[in-house]
């Protein structure tokens, strides 16, 4: 077999769903539409409401923020239906990394894969040290200080050491991860519905508050700033592809993966222009400059007990979107690992709960690392790029899918193809370019590092590469 053949050998779809069947070293299937919609709203709605609409609209955007939110949720809503025909076709855990070993072969799968790990990883580990800003200044409504040197990652001017809140949320919810997937959807269905109960308390309580004055202008950075803007709050988007990543543990994927992913974007996309059009609403958009924007709004009506509530939602709403960005991630190294392409550590399944145990604890430590000692505010924009371009690939594969494999039985079908596909290819290629050059070379950066690990483990280990082997 040529180097060619081997980095462009492709997953048979038939292979990918009896894999996902099999008893051995299979998920426990568990998960209802139902669940998989609050996954994708625990994983949405948290950092984009709570932190990044303030700074967006003060720097970027404006008033037209809620814009930013429209043009970015287009960009999702034209991926999230690819991503649902590949889920309800291929219900597989690993989301683009397993579409993309189906439709282009195993040097773009590992490559997707790669960026995923990017993805997950470093949102998570910011979203951990947003997670302990907020926890902070809480505790701090309590007269409990913390020593500096725990309360941030390591920067000798401040004398600060390690961000110790980030760390010890991020073990939490590793432990609670490894207990199982069932318990895990638990608890986040009862914290998606105490952030959506904030989220609304400050629309019912905001709305009374808005002067249209402080509209005006509504576009002061022009167009490129809302384009700027999408670009910065489409990290507010990212969870619903997390809900992908889930597939093989849903009771009835081919039914219910397309309403989960569907679902929770549309809920949160009318979510994000409500919060943004009333924040703006309250607060002269050059003030909110801050890192809890909608606290910050309230507080500056002079509704300090409503104030408080949004405090403590933020931080509901910040954990649920921690638990599904690490649920993603292991499962991602899971599906990965049972390819061969990482070491085989990652896909051992506990033989009780069923769930990669391991992978789960290895991704908490990593995690932990990387939130706990790092200053992460740089990184969170080479999550958008890795997202953007996962979602394009998954959009360009459904196009790829439908001519090599036209007979496939697809549960839910893109309306629209190839038209549909290729403005979800355009939206987020507009957003990539939208992004600072620093991001994009830091991507290739990434890329590249990914190359040489596959080369190095992935090729010669890859279970498509000693089958082939085998059958010479």
């Amino acid at each position: 077999m040529s180097l060619r053949q081997q980095l462009l050998r492709k997953k048979a779809i038939e292979e990918l769903l009896r894999q996902s069947e099999s008893k051995s070293g299979s998920l426990k299937k568990s998960l209802s539409a139902f669940d998989l919609t609050m996954l994708g709203i625990g994983a949405i709605v948290g950092t984009g409401i709570f932190v990044l609409t303030g700074v967006a609209a003060a720097v970027h955007a404006g008033p037209a923020l809620v814009l930013s939110f429209v043009l970015s949720g287009l960009a999702c809503v034209f991926a999230a239906l690819c991503y649902a025909e590949f889920a309800s076709t291929v219900p597989v855990s690993g989301s683009a990394y397993t579409y993309s070993y189906a439709a282009f072969g195993e040097l773009v799968a590992w490559m997707i894969g790669w960026d995923l790990i990017l993805e997950y990883g470093v949102a998570a580990a910011a979203v951990a040290s947003g997670w302990s800003g907020y926890a902070q200044g809480l505790l701090e409504g309590f007269g409990i200080t913390l020593p500096v040197a725990l309360t941030s990652a390591f920067d000798a001017s401040k004398g600060t050491i390690i961000d110790m809140p980030a760390v010890v949320i991020i073990f939490v919810i590793t432990l609670l991860l490894m207990k199982g997937t069932r318990e895990s959807a638990r608890l986040n269905t009862v914290m998606v519905f105490i952030k959506l109960i904030v989220v609304l308390l400050f629309l019912a309580v905001g709305i009374g508050y808005v002067k249209p004055e402080n509209w005006s202008p509504f576009m002061p950075f022009g167009f490129a700033g809302v384009a700027t803007g999408a670009a910065t709050v489409f990290f507010a988007f990212i969870g619903f592809d997390a809900v992908s990543t889930a597939a093989e543990e849903v009771r009835n994927p081919q039914r219910d993966m397309p309403i989960g992913i569907i679902a929770s974007l549309l809920i949160c996309t009318v979510l994000y222009i409500a919060v943004s059009l009333t924040l703006t609403g309250i607060v002269p958009y050059e003030m909110l400059n801050v890192k809890n924007p909608v606290a910050f709004a309230l507080s500056y009506v002079k509704q300090d007990w409503v104030a408080g509530f949004i405090s403590l939602g933020a931080i509901v709403g910040i954990t649920t979107v921690l638990l599904v960005m690490m649920y993603g991630q292991a499962r991602l190294f899971f599906a990965i690992s049972r390819d061969g392409l990482l070491p085989p550590i990652f896909s051992q399944v506990h033989k009780e709960t069923q769930v990669p145990r391991k992978s789960t604890l290895i991704v908490g430590i990593l995690v932990a690392i990387f939130s706990g000692l790092l200053p992460l505010s740089k990184l969170a924009e080479l999550t958008n790029i890795g997202t953007l371009f996962a979602f394009i690939l998954v959009s360009i594969g459904v196009v790829v899918l439908r001519n090599t494999n036209p007979g496939l039985q697809r549960a839910f079908r893109v309306p629209l193809v190839p038209l549909v596909p290729i403005l979800a290819v355009v939206f987020c290629g507009y957003l990539v370019y939208s992004l600072p050059l620093v991001t994009k070379l830091g991507f290739i950066g990434w890329l590249i590092v990914g190359t040489f690990v596959y080369f190095l483990y992935g090729r010669r280990h890859s279970h498509l590469q000693k089958e082939s082997s085998r059958g010479r």
